[in-house]
């Protein structure tokens, strides 16, 4: 009998539970961002992985390494927006704001001038359209690829990279008008 304490593994030569806890310590905070995005609350977020990889330690089979990434970002995509139908509470995907972290040796000055830059930056990607902002999301600070983002948002490739093309393009130009040149 399975425990959540020892849930099945991806890998059959790994300990049990080890390659769950791995894929929880790889993806979890990735995952709860881009939840987030998709939710606009933290805790629901939060919640919505939990229970992704609830899911995946009853998974039979389990997915191979090389599918688990778009397994779970598919399961939590999925969880969140049944969740945002269930509550009837259709909201904009927000980006996840990136937190720069200072070190000792940096300039406090251009510390502040770079988290200013990024909020700008920030601001732009929120005024993409929807579906550029979650390919944009998913590409940049998820790391996936075009075939990943193709299986979990059901676009083709190469809607994909049209689509990617089209918001970095806007960028660009919003970035090129707004921010001083060095």
């Amino acid at each position: 009998m399975q425990t959540i304490d020892q849930p099945a593994t991806t890998d059959p030569g790994a300990a049990p539970g080890e390659s769950l806890l791995e894929a929880f310590h790889q993806y979890q905070c990735a995952l709860v961002g881009y939840t987030r995005q998709i939710t606009g609350d933290l805790d629901l977020a939060r919640d919505v992985v939990q229970e992704a990889f609830l899911r995946l330690a009853r998974e039979r089979p389990q997915p191979s390494p090389d599918r688990l990434a778009p397994w779970l970002y598919t399961v939590c995509r999925n969880r969140a927006l049944d969740v945002l139908r269930k509550e009837r509470r259709m909201e904009p995907l927000e980006t996840t704001q990136l937190e720069l972290v200072v070190d000792q040796g940096h300039d406090p000055a251009a510390a502040a001038e770079s988290r200013d830059e990024e909020r700008v930056i920030m601001g732009f990607v929120e005024g993409l359209p929807a579906n550029q902002r979650e390919v944009v999301h998913l590409k940049f600070a998820d790391g996936l690829s075009y075939r990943e983002i193709s299986e979990l948002t059901g676009l083709s490739v190469g809607n994909v990279g049209f689509l990617l093309h089209n918001a970095l393009n806007q960028l660009r130009r919003r970035i090129a008008r707004q921010l001083p040149q060095p």
